[in-house]
């Protein structure tokens, strides 16, 4: 079973650095738009390229392991019934990503000025180090590909499709995730048929660079149980 890494918003593949050091056989995938070729503008704009991904790489048995709107790229495929798919990990993500206007308001008004605010949302614990690198990678991605995330993730909503999920899901919140509260992740149990949700303390929105071992623990053991 390959594990699948897809990352967010506004972000890049090396998010996951503490990830692929602990699971050398995980893939994090290069959305595109995201220094590489493409305007994406959708969920299912970015699963198409994901399945795309697993097509290129022979990928036969995977867990997608997907952060906020990776997680929704991740249901996208779930949703579909792609075969290949044998586990979902919500890393602070939710079936809605509801983005609030003063956001888009943000990013269209000053664009550097957004990204040094966005970057205080994604941390429990900001360090000069994690804002300096997530308002440099949100500057390299661009103002206009970090508003079609966003606006991607406004758009999407399958609340009321989650009991068509099919395989094992587990959610990881943080407990100081201001983008997706804890309650998103709890909201997956008793409507995802296999569900489990777990909460980190200390952590934010990016709870897998602040809480790198235990969000690693999570996974290993989520894999094991259903490899």
């Amino acid at each position: 079973m390959t594990l699948i890494f897809i990352h967010g918003a506004a972000c890049l593949p090396h998010v996951f650095h503490a990830q692929l050091a602990a699971f050398p056989d995980a893939i994090a995938v290069n959305l595109p738009g995201h220094g590489t070729p493409g305007e994406p503008a959708s969920i299912g704009e970015f699963a198409d390229a994901v399945a795309a991904e697993l097509d290129s790489r022979g990928v036969e048995r995977a867990v997608l392991a997907g952060s906020s709107m990776g997680g929704a790229i991740a249901l996208e495929l779930a949703l579909r019934n792609d075969p290949r798919i044998g586990g979902l990990v919500m890393l602070g993500s939710s079936a809605r990503l509801r983005v609030a206007p003063a956001i888009f308001e943000a990013i269209d008004a000053d664009f550097p000025a957004a990204a040094a605010m966005l970057a205080n949302y994604f941390f429990a614990q900001p360090t000069e180090e994690r804002l300096r690198e997530a308002v440099t990678t949100m500057l390299e991605i661009g103002q206009a590909q970090t508003r079609r995330d966003f606006a991607a993730c406004d758009a999407f909503d399958v609340r009321d499709r989650l009991e068509e999920i099919a395989v094992p899901l587990l959610a990881l919140t943080g407990a100081n995730d201001v983008m997706t509260p804890p309650k998103f992740a709890e909201a997956f149990v008793g409507r995802v048929p296999r569900a489990t949700a777990r909460i980190l303390p200390d952590a934010g929105h990016l709870l897998f660079i602040e809480r790198p071992d235990e969000t690693n623990d999570a996974i290993r053991a989520f894999v094991t149980s259903i490899a």
